[in-house]
């Protein structure tokens, strides 16, 4: 039997958590960053470094905006007001999207190994775009087929998402945010890395989320967000709330398991090859990891 792909989202899961986790695993960096360099977008470069997430250590993968793109997702004054509470209404949260204000645990500032920015001299059609934009850059990145397709189902379970939460079809949803050059930039990345890993099946049990409410550019909204709760009910993917306030699952993070989820439980006996371990880049009251485990069927 092939290998399968285990995610264990007990703290949650976002794009760059699952890229980083994905990384620990085995997938390959230079893979990834051939994708990301192929792409035509610009105002972003890419770091891969080592962390310590509650004592364990893990990778950290991270988008860097330059000035023009930046974007306030991991500011977190910008995000949490200006106590930086957890529960304050005031934190910030891009409407409905992607990893714009939804990324995780934003400790760990001193990431300090196998830092490689890359920047990318591109045009500057950030601001927003619609899905088949979106589809057209995938298509223009070096990865392969299989890759591609996952990025391609990610963004049409967005779109879907998106489009029911705000009453429109899903040619009228225009990316704003999950069109922002780190949502694509997650996105793909994550793609390549499924793919290199090349597991035939991938099991998630269910998606553990936070509670309370962010703000979006629209208002105040209730964690899980539309965007999420949209997924998962699209889906059937089981949700476990926490007693935790701030939001774990972000609509990316969903988005991909959606996409690559084929099992919804663990086989009986497994043996486990590969861990991985992303870091989350918020402080809540969870470990604020994601594990990824390559595990092998046993009968």
């Amino acid at each position: 039997m092939g290998n399968m792909l285990y995610l264990e989202c007990t703290s949650g899961i976002s794009g760059d958590m699952t890229v980083a986790a994905l990384l620990d695993a085995g997938a390959r960096e230079d893979v990834l960053r051939r994708a990301l360099d192929s792409l035509p977008v610009d105002g972003f470069s890419v770091r891969v470094s080592r962390v310590k997430k509650s004592g364990l250590d893990a990778c950290d993968f991270a988008v860097l905006l330059d000035a023009e793109h930046e974007n306030h997702d991991h500011d977190m004054a910008y995000l949490h007001g200006p106590t930086g509470a957890p529960g304050d209404a005031g934190r910030g949260h891009a409407h409905g999207g992607d990893d714009h204000g939804h990324s995780h645990s934003h400790s760990h500032s001193h990431s300090h190994s196998h830092s490689h920015p890359y920047p990318h001299p591109r045009s500057h059609d950030h601001e927003h775009r619609g899905l088949p934009e979106i589809l057209a850059l995938i298509d223009a990145a070096d990865m392969t087929d299989r890759a591609k397709a996952i990025a391609r189902r990610t963004f049409e379970v967005l779109a879907d998402a998106e489009a029911k939460a705000h009453g429109v079809s899903r040619d009228e949803v225009h990316f704003h945010e999950v069109g922002a050059v780190d949502s694509i930039a997650d996105v793909v990345a994550a793609a390549v890395c499924f793919d290199d890993l090349g597991a035939t099946d991938v099991v998630v049990p269910l998606l553990c989320e936070g509670r309370g409410t962010v703000r979006c550019q629209h208002g105040i909204i209730p964690v899980p967000v539309p965007a999420v709760v949209n997924i998962v009910s699209a889906h059937g993917i089981p949700l476990r709330l926490l007693d935790v306030q701030g939001e774990l699952v972000t609509p990316t993070g969903a988005a991909l398991a959606a996409a690559v989820r084929t099992r919804t439980q663990l086989p009986e006996r497994f043996v486990v090859e590969r861990v991985g371990i992303g870091a989350g880049k918020r402080d809540y009251a969870t470990p604020g990891i994601l594990r990824a485990l390559v595990i092998r069927e046993e009968n």
